[in-house]
């Protein structure tokens, strides 16, 4: 007042102060000073007037503090994070302490989020996500990060969660016997720390709830009013958008995560060609979805397919392609296609689903770019046959412990459409021999490169006296110790040989007496064998796969048989027909054979081989026979 006396001007200033007639909180006031002056210029007084800006300060802070939150909501995609964050915001701008409750399922990524209903009469079970005081180690709160809540059946939160609106209790009634005392450790950390005042606000969205945050004054002594539950909800609102993206981020992962742990091989087992052990790691550690894959697949005559794939990128997209990939490796397989041709058909098959995804109205991203390593292990011979598009080539360990990488025509990747042949490499491994395949996660990371990778992994593995579970957990722990920009796998396999007594081969002659020669040698090598039990239905069998190659086929036809986990009878001749099955009409003499050989037998098939082909079946062996000795 003196200034503006002294200088002729007016000034205004801001103040807070209690008003002599309140028992409240103080006030903020702006205060007008302005200097009355003569018709000559004299001062002759001042003109003060006051105005209660406490609406205009609160639309301040309001605005200050939403501003905070846009910055700082939805800087995460991890729900319980974003829980954690609203609590933070919140205290100490708004409450002295702050718990953010989720619906359980929400953090998990486990369905939509929970309808909000006023005549429900079963609630939701809530974990916390988040918790902030201006205490140090949150006093107030009976449950941590993480924990189940219990919420009583006739508290406001009830009421709240029912309806889905907003609660402001100004003065919490804290006396005995109110439903407080239902609760008995939550009622004991609200006496104790002074609670008072609280709000309890719903996360909506979506027409969803997906929790409720409470807001509690302590040491604040002002009770919350109805501009605070303004602001709480507006806060509210907000991280329900970060929750709610961050549930959905959490419901795709989880999908990609069973979709992927569904897909995968759950038990490996190499039957007698191979002793197999495997390792996964996941890029994203949190979530472990990734495109690689891996597998082994039991073949006719105890041989064994060996594959592992990478298809690029991550998510469910990828896990569903890896899902469609291992699926028709399977289908090919079964097939009994030789490694080149399969990789052919594989590649054809990546193609076409490139091509159906194209005309999608939102095509996803393309799979080109996937890779692949498939191999055929034979023990009766000990050679492995194997074939690549795009893949790294697997390392072999002989049983002294020398570390080689075949000379593997690499190919170009799955679905590229180059139409470049696929090429195989045929090699003899000793028995004992460890064979890795592995994808490139595991030889290449962003400050090394794939040939120092390759000599790292071989090193780690040149330890045959090592278990194949040992061998895998030395060489992923070989890895740099930063976090991996790939996913990591490798499939390791030791090979076995069949002993020389369970495989019988005999060239057979290309005429009528071949079938009889065939049926008595089959069945004096069954008696060998003990396996007398099995002479008929295998004579019978014998004489159907014989007869049809001296009938349709060409040049030596050669009989062997293969006794391992199953009876396996194989017919090859050089002609490249496949048999098919087909109806006989009543009025036929022929064209039953198949037939009869389906009903005798657990399965039948035929592959192609470089030099014609081989048509088998296979019978289960009796429960005995592998406990009785098998003569040299």
């Amino acid at each position: 007042m003196r200034q503006v006396l002294q200088n002729g001007t007016t000034k205004i200033h801001e103040y807070r102060t209690w008003l002599p007639t309140s028992q409240g909180a103080e006030k903020p006031f702006a205060v007008s000073f302005q200097c009355l002056q003569g018709a000559d210029g004299e001062s002759l007084g001042v003109c003060v007037i006051s105005a209660d800006v406490t609406a205009s300060w609160q639309a301040r802070e309001r605005l200050a503090v939403l501003d905070r939150a846009s910055a700082r909501l939805g800087s995460t995609l991890d729900v319980m994070q974003a829980g954690q964050e609203l609590a933070d915001l919140a205290v100490p701008l708004l409450a002295d302490y702050v718990a953010v409750d989720l619906e359980q399922s929400i953090s998990f990524g486990e369905g939509p989020p929970v309808g909000i209903s006023a005549t429900g009469s079963r609630l939701p079970a809530f974990r916390r996500a988040g918790l902030a005081s201006i205490r140090q180690g949150v006093p107030e709160s009976p449950w941590m990060r993480g924990e189940p809540v219990d919420v009583p059946a006739d508290s406001p939160f009830t009421a709240v969660l029912r309806a889905g609106k907003p609660r402001l209790e100004p003065v919490l009634d804290t006396g005995a016997g109110t439903w407080i005392d239902s609760v008995p450790g939550l009622a004991r950390r609200v006496r104790e720390n002074g609670m008072h005042s609280i709000m309890i606000v719903p996360i909506r969205a979506r027409r969803g709830l997906l929790g409720v945050a409470l807001f509690v004054r302590t040491t604040d002594p002002v009770p919350f009013h109805e501009a605070d539950l303004l602001l709480a909800e507006e806060l509210v609102a907000r991280a329900a958008q970060s929750l709610d993206n961050a549930r959905q981020y959490a419901s795709r992962h989880a999908a990609a995560l069973t979709l992927q742990r569904n897909l995968l091989p759950r038990h490996l087992t190499g039957g007698t060609a191979v002793e197999v052990a495997s390792r996964y790691l996941p890029a994203d550690v949190d979530h472990g979805v990734g495109g690689d894959w891996f597998d082994v697949i039991p073949l006719s005559g105890a041989r064994v397919a060996l594959v592992v794939g990478d298809v690029v990128g991550h998510g469910l997209h990828a896990a569903a392609t890896m899902g469609r990939l291992r699926t028709a490796v399977h289908t090919l397989a079964d097939m009994e296609l030789p490694p080149d041709e399969l990789l052919a058909q594989l590649d054809d098959t990546v193609q076409r689903l490139g091509e159906e995804d194209c005309d999608l109205p939102d095509p996803p991203i393309a799979v080109a770019g996937a890779t692949c390593l498939y191999a055929v292990y034979d023990p009766a011979t000990r050679r492995c046959t194997m074939a690549s598009a795009g893949h790294p080539p697997p390392a072999i360990i002989d049983p002294q412990g020398r570390v080689s990488y075949p000379d593997l025509p690499t190919g170009t990747p799955l679905g590229v459409g180059l139409g470049e042949p696929f090429d195989s490499v045929e090699l003899e491994l000793d028995e004992g021999s460890v064979l890795a395949l592995y994808t490139d996660g595991l030889i290449e990371t962003r400050d090394h490169d794939i040939e120092e990778g390759m000599h790292r992994l071989g090193t780690a593995l040149a330890q045959p006296d090592r278990t194949l579970d040992d061998l895998c957990d030395i060489a992923t722990r070989t890895l740099p110790d930063q976090a991996p920009c790939d996913d990591v796998t490798l499939l390791l396999v030791r090979t076995r040989s069949l002993n020389p007594s369970r495989v019988v081969t005999w060239a057979l002659p290309r005429d009528r007496s071949a079938v009889r020669h065939a049926r008595r040698l089959a069945a004096h090598q069954l008696t060998q064998w003990g396996l007398e039990g099995l002479a008929d239905a295998t004579r019978l069998i014998v004489s159907e796969l014989v007869t049809d190659a001296v009938r349709h086929g060409t040049g030596p036809i050669e009989l062997r048989l293969v006794r391992h986990r199953v009876l396996t009878c194989e017919v090859s001749d050089t002609a490249a027909f496949i048999p098919r099955p087909h109806r006989a009409r009543t009025t036929d003499e022929n064209g039953r054979g198949l037939f009869l050989v389906t009903n005798l037998s657990r399965r039948w098939g035929a592959r192609s081989t470089s030099g014609g082909k081989v048509v088998w079946a296979e019978q289960e062996l009796p429960h005995t026979s592998e406990r009785q000795p098998v003569a040299a």
